[in-house]
């Protein structure tokens, strides 16, 4: 099945591009969300006369998430989690609990878009990057500190003296 998107799809295209996917797909998900319409010489024309206005609505998009992603970058987020021996994690620090402690500095993010390849199992700071638009991705620096208030103190001390490390482990 071919059709045009409407919108720029992960893994699939961009907008105004002509794709082949399956009917499934195409049927069940991308007409019905409106992202996609079936690639017919009638909407070939109807899709031409709303190009500018499609644009228009994704750099609008695109911009929202630019700015959004200038203030994750100077956001720092502290994470409190209890420790057992050998300063060992009870449990780990999900993309969960990141959206949660950037709700609480008043940005609101998807965790969904949160991409953390493994939860986080140890203390220390780490960056966690954030895709909020196809073209738009930024680091977060995250902060996993012992439960306490001491700790806070320490990790905002220790956060220009440390090595960051990527969320990957």
């Amino acid at each position: 099945m071919q059709i045009i998107l409407r919108a720029d799809v992960d893994n699939l295209g961009r907008l105004g591009e002509v794709v082949k996917v399956k009917p499934g797909y195409g049927r069940n998900y991308l007409i019905p969300k409106g992202m996609a319409m079936p690639a017919t010489k009638a909407n070939m024309n109807i899709f031409e006369r709303e190009r500018k206005k499609l644009e228009f609505q994704m750099e609008k998009i695109r911009h929202a998430a630019q700015s959004m992603a200038d203030r994750l970058n100077e956001a720092h987020v502290i994470i409190p989690v209890r420790v057992g021996e050998n300063e060992k994690l009870y449990g780990s620090v999900t993309t969960t609990n990141i959206g949660e402690a950037l709700s609480e500095l008043g940005i609101e993010v998807d965790r969904r878009k949160i991409i953390l390849e493994n939860p986080i199992r140890s203390l220390g700071n780490f960056e966690v990057q954030v895709k909020l638009h196809q073209d738009v991705k930024c680091l977060v620096k995250v902060s996993v500190v012992k439960y306490g208030t001491e700790s806070r103190k320490k990790s905002e001390q220790e956060l220009s003296t440390e090595d960051v490390q990527p969320a990957t482990e």
